[in-house]
């Protein structure tokens, strides 16, 4: 059960419309860092959370419930971006070829190849589940494995590229309304991080959760190579690192540096089936 309020999460202000700066939002909306891929991955992650506590559901579902609030403010963003541009930003626009081929009347067929076809033709000046060139998002980067500490992972790197993101769009802008709306969408991916890093120490940490499953025996893998960096230079030189040496993060091993070389045969495949399309001597005697 979701409930909503008419009034945005927090205020989204345009000062001076611009177009160019719509197309770049669509990213934070409808890209693989964007806000949409954020609230469907903690959905789906707290839908399929099985546990003996529900806090685990509940962190997600909580903080995938504030997401579709970004989504919302960003929308928002765009739809002002667009719809208020006075027509002097339109007659500005009409000297670049993708704007201007919507705006003079061009062939936008051959012409317009991203978001501002979409969003002055197909949605009437508003926001899309887009991306900033077009592509509609199509929920292929959504993990939920099932696993509670896999997701944490994962939902600490789609916050970090998240607020990378954020940054340039901050970095891009010099209207002060989406500078102080990204501020907060920024702070907001700041807190994000650091609650799925907190749900892992909550777990039991590093050591209590690694390796990812912590349900399947150690015993039962491979006890020579689970903790050698393979060195696969030809002349044998190495990165060296916290990954090279010293106590491994679940503390059950030491890094090493294992040059790597061929531990298998060279794999030898029977014949191709008669019936495989095959060429004669693929099929052999």
């Amino acid at each position: 059960m979701y409930y909503h309020d008419r009034r945005l999460q927090y205020p989204v202000r345009v000062d001076t419309p611009n177009p160019q700066f719509a197309r770049m939002l669509q990213q934070a909306i409808g890209g693989v860092e964007g806000e949409i891929r954020v609230a469907m991955q903690y959905f789906f992650q707290a839908w399929g959370n099985r546990a003996p506590t529900t806090k685990y559901r509940d962190l997600l579902l909580n903080t995938a419930t504030e997401e579709l609030g970004h989504i919302e403010m960003l929308a928002t963003a765009v739809a002002l971006n667009l719809e208020t541009a006075p027509s002097s930003a339109q007659e500005e626009g009409a000297t670049d070829s993708i704007v201007g081929a919507v705006m003079g009347g061009g062939n936008a067929k051959h012409a317009i190849e991203g978001i501002i076809h979409k969003n002055l033709l197909s949605s009437g000046m508003a926001a899309m589940p887009i991306d900033s060139d077009g592509v509609p998002f199509n929920m292929s980067h959504i993990y939920a494995s099932g696993n509670a500490a896999a997701d944490m992972f994962c939902n600490v790197a789609a916050e970090s590229t998240g607020r990378v993101l954020a940054v340039r769009l901050f970095n891009a802008t010099e209207d002060p309304g989406m500078k102080d709306m990204l501020r907060f969408l920024i702070a907001r991916d700041t807190m994000h991080q650091q609650q799925w890093l907190a749900a892992l120490e909550d777990m039991g940490g590093l050591r209590a959760a690694l390796p990812i499953p912590n349900s399947f025996p150690q015993s039962e893998e491979n006890q020579e190579h689970n903790h050698d960096f393979f060195v696969t230079s030809l002349d044998g030189s190495f990165p060296e690192g916290r990954w090279t040496d010293g106590e491994t993060f679940d503390g059950k091993g030491e890094f090493s540096v294992f040059r790597a070389q061929p531990l298998g045969e060279e794999p030898v495949l029977g014949p191709a089936r008669p019936d495989g399309g095959a060429q004669t001597e693929q099929i052999g005697g």
